[in-house]
């Protein structure tokens, strides 16, 4: 137990903040303009405010108090980290004064100071086995593949234009996939090796998935993306397994042909609800994380919906948001 009295340099000074976590052990505390106090507090409250950035800071702490005064009280912060992530995050105990209009003032709060604000409520525990489902494309890798592949085949423009009728309603997720794959109609088996060796992985997947690993978590993607890269990063990531549309190819061409069903949002929550079965994960273990408009019934379906560097209206209907920080943050989520 201790007490500092705060500079306006030490409030704003990162490696002040960090400086007490590894040095001074600091674990729960409560904040003021001028002091900060250790405590050893147990309050037991529904509701977690975790918080996290690069170069977090104190100052930025009294910020989001003072921004969401209105809406929660905040009875002491703590520090959550968990073994093979780098930093920490904070995780502050609160009692919400009010439910009315919270998400859009967590997002204004949450960029207007350029950290990352989730509000938890019942979510998975790190300690027990759990699934996480996540989408491919601009989830798990830093891409869009059929983007991509559209660009080398020399169809790009063609398939930005059917994505664009589908994103204003136009099509349906089924009739906007065939149409651009439609597109891709004789392109080379080679172009999908190519974007296959070039694949941008997201910034901490990697770290996610083996401390995920080592709590005996399952992974999985279920995409509505292609089986080709899918496949591969199941591989390579060491998954447990992988769904996704397949392409036709015939004579090392692309026929502009999807085999078999389409793998759409209803088919995303239901991979999930079957592998939790399969693997008999109870339901308050199962994450879904996306990006897209197409991975909400997934997340719905899921314990914990996780919108990843997503759209406004993806990240107000899902339960948390990461809207800058890599997939490996989700952890400090499950640890808080």
């Amino acid at each position: 137990m201790f007490e500092l009295s705060l500079s306006s340099t030490q409030l704003l000074s990162a490696h002040f903040l960090q400086d007490l976590v590894e040095h001074k052990h600091l674990n729960q505390f409560v904040l003021s303009q001028q002091t900060l106090s250790a405590t050893e507090q147990t309050t037991s409250t529904e509701h977690k405010l975790l918080t996290f950035t690069e170069g977090l800071n104190l100052q930025q702490l009294l910020a989001v108090e003072q921004g969401l005064q209105d809406y929660l009280s905040i009875q002491y912060w703590q520090i959550v980290q968990v073994a093979g992530v780098a930093g920490f995050a904070c995780a502050a105990r609160v009692k919400l004064l009010t439910q009315n209009e919270i998400k859009t003032e967590l997002e204004l709060v949450a960029n207007q100071l350029c950290l990352e604000l989730c509000l938890l409520a019942q979510v998975p525990s790190l300690n027990e086995p759990g699934l996480l489902v996540m989408d491919m494309d601009s989830t798990v890798i830093a891409c869009e593949c059929i983007d991509d592949i559209a660009t080398l085949a020399g169809v790009g423009a063609e398939v930005s234009a059917v994505t664009a009728q589908a994103m204003q309603g136009k099509l349906d997720f089924a009739q906007s996939l065939r149409t651009r794959v439609g597109c891709l109609t004789n392109a080379d088996e080679a172009i999908l090796q190519t974007v296959r060796n070039a694949l941008p992985l997201m910034t901490g997947v990697t770290s996610l998935v083996r401390v995920l690993k080592q709590h005996n978590w399952k992974l999985a993607i279920a995409s509505g993306g292609f089986t080709y890269f899918a496949d591969y990063l199941a591989e390579r990531l060491d998954l447990d397994a992988a769904v996704a549309n397949k392409l036709e190819i015939v004579d090392g061409k692309l026929t502009g042909k999807v085999n078999g069903g389409i793998v759409d949002a209803q088919v995303k929550a239901q991979t999930l609800l079957a592998l939790a079965e399969q693997w008999a994960i109870p339901h308050r273990q199962t994450i879904a994380m996306g990006d897209g408009a197409n991975d909400l019934v997934m997340m719905a379906a899921a314990s914990l919906g996780v919108a990843l560097h997503a759209k406004p209206i993806v990240r107000q209907q899902a339960d948390i948001s990461i809207r800058r920080g890599g997939l490996d943050a989700l952890l400090w989520v499950l640890a808080a």
